[in-house]
């Protein structure tokens, strides 16, 4: 998609208490990485100014667990921001092993831009609809 933003990628290791009774990683740590992978894309990538100006709420995850992860894995998280709609921007979410980029996990998460300031819904600027979103009729 010519001019749109790249997908943003974070490796993750798997820690000894991500571990659970089924000797995988547990679904919940799933979650945190899906959560790590979005604050670290826009911490990484917004301006000072819009990071000063908003936060994000989750309004909906989905994730479709594909293969487990395991002990000693690295993971790959890839991320990008899909469609907007109003107050709404889809991000999907990709968990890779690492070593093979076998794919783990797929989420897609439905998140909210609150102004800090008021601690209410908010819209972003055109700036960070260009910033982030991949669909072109975003901005």
């Amino acid at each position: 998609m010519p001019n749109s933003p790249a997908p943003y990628e974070l490796t993750l290791h798997v820690l000894p208490e991500d571990i659970d009774q089924l000797n995988h990683v547990n679904n919940v740590v799933y979650l945190r990485w899906v959560q790590e992978a979005a604050i670290a894309h826009w911490t990484s990538q917004a301006s000072p100014e819009a990071q000063a100006d908003l936060f994000w709420v989750v309004v909906r995850h989905e994730i479709d667990y594909k293969r487990p992860a395991l002990a000693g894995d690295a993971i790959l998280a890839r991320t990008w921001v899909g469609s907007t709609q109003g107050r709404t921007f889809e991000r999907h979410t990709e968990l890779l092993r690492a070593a093979d980029r076998i794919l783990l996990a797929r989420a897609r998460t439905l998140w909210c831009p609150m102004a800090m300031r008021t601690g209410r819904p908010t819209q972003v600027s055109d700036e960070v609809r260009r910033a982030f979103s991949m669909d072109p009729h975003s901005v």
